[in-house]
């Protein structure tokens, strides 16, 4: 299963500037999921980050395969976002930054569902560029009711 710009804005709740995933290039529901980022100078976060030499924050590679894996909980289990729910962090742990990734690059992001319980989703998360691990990570998060 692939998706495009356009079925991943029905899925997620963000948009431009947080907006980190640009296509699902393969999603196996229950089990995994890959996507692409394509990393443009036009970033608002190259301004400051850094103006010598422009490399994307690590944070910022966290949240995609954050966002990643919430495009594969939501196909797994049947439901996407509301506006009376939020997909939280609830965990980071392991996270080992392997290389930088920089303007021109092409971030793979690679999720699987570790395992699910009492509404607690952990994957295992890497994502990479031309083949080399940038992050790998544990990930931890929930869906929570808000207002």
């Amino acid at each position: 299963m692939k998706m495009d710009i356009h079925q991943i804005l029905t899925q997620l709740p963000h948009r431009y500037p947080i907006l980190l995933v640009d296509r699902v290039l393969e999603l196996d529901p229950g089990k995994s999921i890959r996507t692409l980022k394509n990393v443009t100078i036009n970033e608002p976060y190259f301004t400051g980050h850094f103006p010598h030499r422009p490399v994307m924050p690590g944070v910022l590679m966290l949240e995609a395969m954050a966002q990643t894996a919430a495009l594969l909980s939501f196909v797994t289990g049947g439901k996407s976002p509301d506006d009376k729910s939020v997909y939280y962090f609830a965990g980071i742990d392991g996270a080992r930054f392997k290389r930088p990734v920089e303007p021109g690059d092409q971030l793979i992001l690679d999720v699987t569902i570790d395992r699910t319980k009492a509404g607690i989703w952990k994957f295992k998360t890497r994502a990479s560029v031309g083949g080399g691990t940038a992050v790998e990570a544990d990930l931890m998060c929930t869906l929570r009711k808000v207002g």
